[in-house]
């Protein structure tokens, strides 16, 4: 046996990293409009382009960065129910849940030109730079070509050997994709070359600062990163704030 295939056989049978445990320091809380149902949420250059979902209330919307103030807002229509949203340049990609359409807006102006179509349903959406990334519920994020929204592959997320469900808005920061799981306060900091999950970002104390609405969707989901300062920007469904963030090790 070589001393190649020896290394593989332990690297292979050596136990795997614990997940970081982090927390959420909260830097600013900022006004958010309580009746949006957020689905997406972006950061580009002081400005927050975010997805709000449910049928005959979808839209998207432009948002101040700085103080958390509409500037811009878009309806769709009321056939279709909004989700994840990313930014390409000078354009931004909508899902929809179960119509199997994205949708492509022009920025400024917020115009809709030609979209993509696709099978199954659309959660969250993210681009690093050369691929897009959507997730739909599953445990499995999609690889996505950029020029036809194409599927190019499936990569399954696991955290501790465990595929890990439910997985929603996404954001795509260098080598890791965060992603909200759907009715759970914690977000998961994927690896993307490997799915696996090496951080775990326990949100929990959004929950009683989130002015939500007493109902059970009225959940974390939202994840926005600001490049230059490196923080984040989440918030959820029916919040009426929106919170400026990083995240630290856990105590």
């Amino acid at each position: 046996m070589t001393r190649r295939l020896l290394w593989l056989l332990y690297w292979l049978a050596a136990p795997l990293p614990a997940a970081e445990a982090l927390k959420v320091e909260v830097l600013q809380s900022l006004p958010h409009d309580i009746r949006a149902f957020t689905q997406g949420l972006e950061w580009h250059e002081g400005l927050l382009y975010q997805s709000t979902g449910l049928y005959g209330q979808s839209s998207i919307r432009v948002l101040n960065a700085g103080n958390g103030k509409l500037k811009q807002q878009r309806p769709l229509s009321g056939s279709l129910f909004g989700e994840g949203i990313t930014r390409v340049g000078n354009r931004l990609i909508q899902l929809t849940w179960k119509e199997g359409r994205a949708l492509v807006w022009r920025l400024p102006e917020l115009a809709m030109e030609s979209g993509f179509t696709y099978e199954g349903e659309g959660w969250g959406l993210c681009y690093d730079g050369r691929h897009l990334w959507m997730s739909d519920g599953s445990a499995s994020l999609q690889q996505r070509r950029l020029s036809d929204f194409g599927l190019q592959q499936r990569l399954p997320v696991t955290l501790n050997g465990k595929l890990q469900y439910q997985l929603n808005a996404l954001a795509c920061v260098g080598e890791h994709i965060y992603a909200n799981v759907w009715k759970q306060s914690h977000i998961l900091r994927i690896h993307k070359a490997s799915g696996r999950v090496d951080g775990v970002i326990d949100a929990t104390v959004l929950l009683p600062l989130s002015g939500r609405i007493k109902d059970a969707d009225a959940v974390l989901n939202g994840i926005a990163h600001d490049p230059q300062t490196g923080d984040f920007y989440l918030t959820g469904k029916w919040w009426s704030r929106l919170f400026r963030v990083r995240f630290v090790p856990a105590d």
